[in-house]
């Protein structure tokens, strides 16, 4: 892979993995618009997650830091703890969501990694984010808290979004703001979460690595993984903006063009 070819992929991942518009969408229909195969980019796909998650720890690390050492002191009293510290809470939350996540990957991984031979799928999960994002309209104003109950449909949410087209941030948010939850909390729950599943997913694939080694050029690796670090960084400060101000549905409309754009011209013969 040339290295232009790098930072344009790590531009799509670090771009799409936080904007609700899907980034396995959209590496899938770069990889296929650049003729690259994704069998062979292994290496390059865990540079870029190890990209995106940096994206998160830095403008989150405080959170991340108060989180880690309130949720560790609830192993010795999970009650008291849950009840007087919110990042305890959160952190609970946050490994409340893995279960239906690492319950949906364990048990559907061969159909999960089949459907992303399909690029018709893609496009019609792309109209799925586009539906999710516009009806969040009517949730301009929720006003509620997060609950164990509440976060365990946001990781059934997030299970859904294995399939390609399904944007991770997007299921997310929305399954949050259904339910009522303040959409500054949403968001941020949203990206908190999302990094066990990223660093998860970059260790799984790293096992994979070492079966079958890659060899990937180090400066194709260093311009993915750097851009998608940067534009990570843009990606979450631009959702953060677009959520608070009620108008994640804006998203919606490139979902929609994009999936049925890609559609019409896959019915034509075209993609």
């Amino acid at each position: 892979m040339a290295w232009w070819e790098a930072g344009l992929l790590g531009l799509l991942q670090g771009l799409t993995e936080f904007l609700p518009i899907s980034s396995s969408a959209h590496l899938v229909l770069g990889q296929e618009a650049l003729g690259i195969e994704g069998q062979g980019d292994l290496m390059f796909e865990v540079f870029v997650h190890l990209g995106t998650a940096l994206s998160i720890v830095t403008l989150y690390r405080r959170r991340i830091v108060a989180i880690v050492m309130e949720t560790a002191k609830a192993v010795r009293s999970p009650v008291a703890v849950y009840r007087q510290s919110p990042n305890a809470r959160l952190g609970l939350f946050i490994l409340l969501t893995l279960a239906p996540t690492g319950l949906t990957y364990v048990l559907l991984t061969e159909p999960l990694e089949a459907a992303f031979e399909s690029t018709r799928l893609t496009y019609a999960m792309l109209l799925v984010t586009g539906m999710l994002l516009l009806l969040t309209v009517a949730k301009k104003h929720a006003d509620g808290r997060l609950s164990p109950w509440k976060v365990l449909l946001v990781g059934v949410a997030q299970s859904a979004a294995f399939l390609p087209g399904i944007s991770r941030s997007g299921a997310t948010i929305c399954a949050a703001l259904y339910q009522n939850v303040q959409p500054q909390t949403a968001a941020d729950f949203a990206f908190l979460m999302a990094v066990p599943v990223i660093f998860g997913a970059a260790f799984v694939k790293g096992l994979t690595l070492l079966e079958a080694p890659s060899h990937e050029g180090v400066l194709a690796l260093t311009v993915g993984t750097a851009v998608a670090y940067l534009s990570g960084i843009v990606a979450i400060k631009v959702v953060l903006g677009f959520v608070r101000r009620g108008r994640l549905h804006y998203f919606s409309y490139y979902c929609f063009g994009i999936g049925i754009l890609g559609l019409l011209l896959g019915q034509q013969g075209i993609s």
